[in-house]
């Protein structure tokens, strides 16, 4: 029954269905050291025959994925108006099929894949420090309710099977004041890339490239960072 019903309101969908194209400024802002957009010269240099990736929404909502990110190929570039032709079949936005013609804005695009055939070189991309290396981090941090209060760094844990990035190690916790009676007795912690603790707290930003067997303290009175001694294995 939910399998024809889903069925039903998946044809519902493809004949009165719309969709949206995504500003992805504002998440940018929200998370500026793992969302990264292209550069103004960059979005000023795309034209006809250029690929570019844009954030697709469902209306209504799909039931499966919050939004969708497509390739387009540029056809026309007026201004900051753009129009082009969807080069991906959506997962699951029966409204929208590859092939499709798709009008935008410059300000839409989140990648760009250059055209070979383009009449002059594309400007260079600015240098960009990224920021993938794994930590562990206490989970009341990056969900941007406390702040990091003490930072260390030790070996780093070896690859783990399938890993993309290497442990930075680099371990943060949090000012245990915040805490609850359940959470300090039961820390909560994740493994997750420098750049989701960075866009929830980057005042330690200047200090990611001490070495192994650095520690900090953080000043609660003056929220600067001071040297400290590392934690006995065990502590965290």
């Amino acid at each position: 029954m939910e399998r024809g019903v889903g069925r039903f309101r998946d044809r519902l969908r493809g004949w009165f269905g719309r969709y949206a194209i995504e500003d992805p400024r504002p998440t940018a802002a929200k998370a500026p050291y793992t969302f990264y957009l292209p550069s103004e010269n960059e979005l000023l240099a795309v034209s006809p025959g250029d690929l570019v990736k844009l954030i697709f929404r469902s209306i209504p909502d799909s039931g499966e994925w919050d939004a969708e990110r497509m390739w387009v190929i540029v056809t026309a570039a007026e201004g900051a108006r753009l129009t082009g032709t969807l080069d991906n079949d959506p997962l699951d936005m029966p409204q929208l099929k590859a092939g499709d013609a798709v009008t935008f804005d410059r300000a839409h695009i989140i990648d760009i894949d250059w055209s070979e055939d383009r009449a002059a070189p594309p400007p260079t991309a600015p240098e960009r420090r990224e920021y993938w290396d794994r930590c562990f981090v206490d989970d009341q941090i990056l969900d941007g309710r406390l702040k990091v209060e003490f930072l260390y760094r030790e070996e780093p844990d070896p690859p783990r099977e399938g890993d993309k990035y290497p442990d930075s190690g680099w371990r943060f916790r949090c000012d245990t004041r915040g805490l609850t009676d359940a959470e300090y007795d039961n820390p909560s912690f994740s493994y997750i890339a420098l750049g989701k603790v960075l866009n929830g707290d980057d005042s330690w930003l200047h200090l990611i490239d001490a070495p192994v067997g650095s520690a900090f303290l953080r000043d609660r009175d003056t929220g600067a960072f001071h040297p400290t001694a590392m934690p006995d294995v065990g502590d965290d």
